[in-house]
């Protein structure tokens, strides 16, 4: 069966990052139940495929399901690997079954293949942003940064350090990282994407805005042994030429799905890159129709459209088209808590911190960054007064509960940080999910970063401003900020 080359970037290599639900609950959308975990209908089994995000170990648990990978085979970039070769959001092709219950299953082959690894071109802390081997990075609250930087966030990400980068393609060909991870001098650059721009007979194409020169590269599985336009390749390479392009050793045609017919069962999220209608639309460059039958979550056909984050889920037909039986409506991950754990509900799958429930799922990515290094991290490992930080979205809306999308420990500090939408403003006050903070005497900056004064701050702000607050915790629902800045909705 053929596809279109550009799903090569979803099911076959792990550049998209795309998240198979595999039954999975979702992460937003008033209409979703953050446990539930529904099994599809001859789950995986089926020559079925699910890719996503790894969200913690003890065997591999991706998209909400756990699965047995004590028989499964490991394939890391292209080599043979294992298990422990892995981390918490890179993003992993799995293989195999998936038990009745849709929550657990066995991996008889677990891939993992970066979306681009090079050296870093160009780093924009207020776009949220760096450039890679010619292709853009965005970083969202969704992204997983490796302890290995010196600060694990964008602002730890230095011009010319090498980074390995798992992703989500967008309607505009940018990379949504899922993990950065640094690397060490010296290790191969690798990069995913569409061959555009062919030049046979120098032997040069772009993947965006990277040159590749392929003239001492050898090329695998290309038909006729012949590069074409719209090609979806690997490139891979330890040099750049003086023009920064890659001089490629490697080049290889990635197959898409193998072994894929047509009754396949396939779940992919991603964002919609082509929309024509509700009933004709690309998921992240696979073609995607919905029909009477389809249950809208999390919203409604309505609210599809271009760039548009959705899981969706059903069978491939003969056309290689996915007949969507689910489209699940995805929402963006807003709020950010640093500070230290109130109490901790694991039975309940709970915790307070900030004086604020949060909730963890199935989909929650854990991690333990702190000394203490707990692999796999679980609830029932987490204290209270452990130091964490948690991303995520209200979740149902207006309820003051956070379902967390990324929980990480880390190593005790003093810092608190709040980053959520205003519900009320009293100068010098600011209430953000229940939490009052105190701006006195602190530093205030607009969504550029740029310094303004607190009557600037204070004409602008207003219910549903979204803003963080960095400071020290007074109380349970109390901060006293030394610094509060607009920020923007990724």
């Amino acid at each position: 069966m053929n596809f279109p080359r550009t799903l090569l970037t979803i099911l076959a290599t792990s550049m998209l990052s795309v998240f198979a639900g595999c039954g999975g609950s979702s992460s937003g959308g008033a209409a979703a139940t953050p446990s539930a975990t529904t099994p599809p209908v001859g789950g995986i089994g089926r020559n079925g495929i699910a890719v996503g995000p790894i969200s913690t170990f003890g065997s591999v648990v991706v998209n909400g399901v756990r699965y047995d990978t004590s028989t499964a085979s490991f394939t890391i970039d292209d080599a043979s690997g294992t298990e422990d070769d892995l981390r918490v959001g890179d993003v992993v092709t799995v293989t195999g079954t998936i038990d009745d219950n849709g929550t657990t299953g066995t991996a008889e082959t677990v891939t993992f293949d970066d979306s681009v690894k090079g050296p870093v071109e160009s780093v924009d802390i207020v776009g949220s942003q760096l450039v890679v081997l010619g292709q853009t990075v965005l970083v969202r609250p969704e992204t997983s940064f490796d302890d290995g930087f010196a600060t694990p966030s964008l602002e730890g990400v230095n011009v010319g350090q090498i980074v390995e980068v798992s992703g989500q393609i967008d309607a505009n060909g940018n990379i949504v990282a899922t993990r950065l991870e640094p690397k060490p001098a010296g290790t191969q650059f690798e990069v995913h994407g569409t061959v555009s721009n062919l030049d046979s007979a120098n032997m040069r194409f772009n993947i965006n805005n990277l040159v590749v020169d392929y003239n001492s590269a050898t090329l695998d599985n290309f038909p006729g042994g012949q590069i074409s336009n719209g090609d979806f390749v690997e490139a891979k390479g330890t040099s750049l030429g003086a023009a920064s392009e890659l001089l490629a050793a490697q080049v290889e045609l990635e197959s898409l799905v193998p072994g894929a017919t047509d009754g396949d069962r396939v779940e992919i999220e991603g964002f919609i890159t082509r929309f024509a209608s509700a009933q004709d639309f690309d998921v992240a460059g696979l073609p995607v129709t919905t029909n009477a039958s389809t249950t809208f979550v999390g919203g409604a056909a309505a609210d599809l459209g271009l760039n548009i984050k959705v899981e969706a889920e059903g069978d491939i037909d003969a056309n290689g088209v996915l007949v969507a039986t689910k489209v699940d409506i995805r929402r963006s991950k807003a709020v950010r808590m640093i500070a230290t754990a109130d109490s901790v509900d694991a039975a309940n799958n709970s915790l307070v911190v900030l004086g604020i429930t949060v909730t963890v799922d199935a989909l929650t990515r854990l991690e333990d960054k702190s000394n203490a290094d707990v692999d796999p991290l679980t609830l029932a490992g987490v204290n209270a007064g452990d130091y964490l930080e948690i991303r995520g979205s209200e979740f149902p809306t207006g309820s003051g509960t956070i379902l967390a999308t990324i929980f990480e420990r880390e190593d005790p500090d003093t810092e608190a940080i709040l980053q959520g939408f205003v519900e009320s403003v009293s100068d010098p006050s600011i209430v953000i999910l229940g939490v009052t903070v105190n701006t006195s005497g602190a530093i205030f900056r607009d969504v550029n970063d740029t310094p303004i004064s607190a009557a600037d701050f204070f004409n602008q702000v207003a219910p549903n401003s979204l803003v963080k607050a960095k400071g020290s915790e007074v109380s349970d629902t109390t901060i006293s900020a030394t610094e509060v800045e607009f920020e923007l909705e990724f």
